[in-house]
């Protein structure tokens, strides 16, 4: 519920013309934002483990992930509702011709085989080994994400840079305990 919240907030406040001179442009906006933060969030949970010993952050990283793809759907769907009036050759042709559209849009379409494929049932019909292969997608969904936010077009790119750097370090401490697993590192 907590999770959904900001979503619930923005659809009220669409409701009642609160958004501001430019109502879609802020929705999405703040889905794009939601998406990406809990998809990042996500991806914390097994470094922050590894880091702190904590367990915890594994039992809601399927929760964090199917959240981020609910505000990455709801991201997409204000877009294409909303913004282009469902207007599929005007989506086609922005997924095509602009390249921070390309990327966002290969973003979503990377997060649904994973949300699809998050229930236990799924591991058991996959095997474990080629459904974590198959999960690892988040953290390239992730890239793409952020290289969206950064290509959206805004001059500031400050908080996109952080979420990158968040990213980066979040890739560095997997990497570190691959090579200490492997016998690399000290």
């Amino acid at each position: 519920v907590g999770g959904l919240s900001p979503l619930l907030l923005l659809a009220v406040q669409g409701a009642q013309g609160q958004l501001g001179a430019n109502g879609i442009e802020f929705a999405l906006n703040q889905t794009g934002l939601f998406a990406l933060a809990v998809l990042v969030g996500s991806l914390a949970c097994t470094p922050v483990r590894l880091v702190t010993g904590w367990t915890w952050p594994a039992r809601i990283r399927r929760t964090l992930g199917l959240l981020a793809f609910t505000y990455a759907a709801a991201h997409f769907l204000t877009y294409a509702v909303l913004d282009q009036g469902l207007d599929v050759r005007a989506m086609a042709e922005d997924v095509f011709t602009r390249p921070f559209i390309t990327v966002g849009f290969t973003a979503l379409m990377l997060l649904v085989p994973l949300a699809v494929t998050s229930t236990h049932k799924w591991v058991r019909r996959l095997g474990f080994p080629a459904w974590q292969r198959l999960h690892r997608l988040a953290y390239v969904a992730a890239v793409l994400g952020v290289v969206h936010f950064v290509w959206r077009g805004k001059k500031d790119v400050t908080e996109p840079v952080l979420y990158g750097a968040v990213l980066a370090l979040l890739f560095a401490v997997r990497v570190g305990e691959a090579l200490r697993k492997r016998g690399f590192a000290a």
